[in-house]
């Protein structure tokens, strides 16, 4: 069974929970989920759930990835900050849509297989670090978009420094699993502006290396 066979019924699920981005959902259908997951998930890939990729962390949802992406409003010339690499399956998915993805994650285990999956998808602008994703990367800085994949209890303060004006950041708020909200938040010159996009489910943000 080819990809888009495979990915057909994902897509067209999407699209009935209101996902209409074409470029999104472009990005979505070319990136073969089932690279990103352990042999024994791999029937699994093309299921709207989140699936265990060790190290007790998970690939996101495709629902949720899509969600995150939409809202993170990305053009060409975007310079995105990801936090948490984690398989790279969202970072394959934001590739063919922004400049550049820089990306962090603290196991580095799952950096060093998500950078084989990098190599082998020919993804040529994505730079990627072992680190601690709380602190951002400040050496890059400033960065038109953010997107963090792991819960926290408040904005990071030391990423919303690495936002530039007008820039977005796309985050899921909230310690307890059962009470997070994914927010969008619009850096301006007097502040920021959130919306809140609905619940979700990650697990929390942790300062430090594994």
């Amino acid at each position: 069974m080819s990809l888009d066979e495979r990915v057909g019924p994902l897509i067209l699920e999407l699209r009935q929970w209101g996902i209409t981005d074409k470029a999104v959902l472009d990005a979505i259908e070319r990136v073969p989920r089932d690279l990103f997951l352990a042999d024994h998930f791999k029937t699994r890939a093309y299921e709207n759930v989140a699936l265990p990729i060790g190290h007790h962390q998970t690939v996101s949802q495709p629902l949720v990835v899509a969600m995150m992406t939409v809202a993170l409003e990305l053009t060409d010339r975007s310079k995105v900050l990801e936090i948490g690499t984690g398989s790279g399956y969202q970072t394959a998915v934001l590739a063919p849509l922004c400049r550049r993805v820089y990306t962090i994650e603290r196991h580095r285990e799952l950096l060093r297989v998500a950078e084989e999956r990098f190599e082998a998808l020919n993804i040529r602008n994505v730079t990627a670090m072992a680190g601690d994703g709380s602190a951002g990367w400040p050496e890059q800085a400033p960065f038109e978009r953010i997107i963090v994949t792991a819960a926290a209890l408040d904005v990071p303060p030391l990423l919303f420094d690495q936002l530039a004006i007008g820039g977005i950041m796309v985050i899921p708020i909230g310690v307890d699993e059962h009470d997070q909200r994914l927010t969008k938040i619009v850096k301006t010159e007097d502040g920021a502006e959130t919306t809140d996009l609905g619940g979700v489910r990650f697990v929390p943000l942790v300062a430090g290396m594994a």
